[in-house]
C-alpha cells in the first residue's frame, strides 16, 4: 500500500505543497520519486490519494487524484490515565491506544502520580506515527494533563458511560459483563493506584468500578487491555 503522511491542514486544492519535514522524509529517507502514489490525512477523517509531481528535500508537491471522508467506526473510547514515571512505558501506551483507535487520551494528575510534567508535543508525534503506521485517518485528541478533581468535576455533566478501574478490594464488575454504550470513558490510575478518597469521589461523579481481569496490571497494561476490550467488544 502507498505510504501515509500526516498534514494538519489539508488545503481544498488540486495541488498540495507539503511542509519541509514531510518533504525531507519523502525525499531523503524514503527516496520516493516523481509519479509515486501516496496518501495524506489530517487525522480528522479526511483522506487524499495522489501522486508526487515534484520531489525536493524541503518542498514536495502532490497532485490530488481522489478525496474521501472516512467515517469513524466502532465505539468511541476515551482513555483517561495517570502518567507513569517511566517515559518509555507511557509512550508505549500512547502508541498502542492510538493503534487501537481510541478517540481521546487525557492524562490526569492524582495524589500518587509521580510524573507531573509531560512533553505533550512528543506524545503527539508518537500518536501521529502510530496512526499512520496503522493506516488510520482519525487521530486521538491528546489533552494537557489535568488534576483528577478538575476532571471529575468536568465529567459530572457528561453523557459518557464512565468506568473506573482500581485495585481496591471492593465490589467491581468484570468489564466483560457490562452492557456498553457507544461513548465510554475508562479511568486508569497511577502506579500505586488511586487513593480511597479519589475512588469515592469518582463513584460520586457517576463512575462505575470495573475489573480488568484476574491479575493486577501495570498502568500501561491496564490502559491497553481496557481500550482493546472496549474498542473490539460489540
Amino acid at each position: 500500500m502507498a505510504p501515509f503522511f500526516y498534514i494538519p491542514f489539508l488545503a481544498d486544492a488540486s495541488v498540495i505543497e507539503l511542509d519541509a519535514d514531510t518533504s525531507h522524509h519523502i525525499a531523503q529517507v524514503l527516496r520516493m520519486q516523481v509519479g509515486e502514489p501516496l496518501y495524506l490525512t489530517d487525522g480528522n477523517g479526511h483522506k487524499i490519494y495522489g501522486q508526487l509531481t515534484s520531489v525536493a528535500k524541503r518542498s514536495c508537491v502532490v497532485q490530488v487524484a481522489q478525496r474521501t471522508v472516512e467515517p469513524f467506526f466502532g465505539r468511541n473510547v476515551h482513555l483517561t490515565v495517570a502518567p507513569i514515571k517511566n517515559n518509555s512505558r507511557f509512550e508505549w501506551l500512547i502508541e498502542k491506544a492510538t493503534e487501537l483507535g481510541v478517540r481521546s487520551i487525557r492524562p490526569i494528575l492524582t495524589a500518587r502520580t509521580e510524573k507531573q510534567r509531560l512533553r505533550i508535543d512528543r506524545l503527539k508525534q508518537i500518536s501521529i506515527a502510530a496512526m499512520l503506521q496503522s493506516q488510520q485517518v482519525w487521530l486521538p485528541k491528546l489533552d494537557e494533563p489535568i488534576s483528577i478533581s478538575d476532571h471529575l468535576m468536568a465529567m459530572k455533566s457528561s453523557r459518557h458511560q464512565r468506568l473506573i478501574a482500581h485495585c481496591v478490594d471492593a465490589e467491581r464488575t468484570d468489564l466483560s459483563q457490562l452492557v456498553l454504550s457507544d461513548e465510554v470513558e475508562l479511568l486508569i490510575g497511577p502506579e500505586g493506584d488511586f487513593t480511597e478518597l479519589e475512588i469515592s469521589q469518582a463513584l460520586e461523579a457517576g463512575y462505575s468500578p470495573v475489573l480488568l481481569g484476574a491479575t493486577r496490571l501495570r498502568t500501561e497494561t491496564a490502559g491497553v487491555v481496557g481500550s482493546a476490550w472496549l474498542r473490539l467488544q460489540r
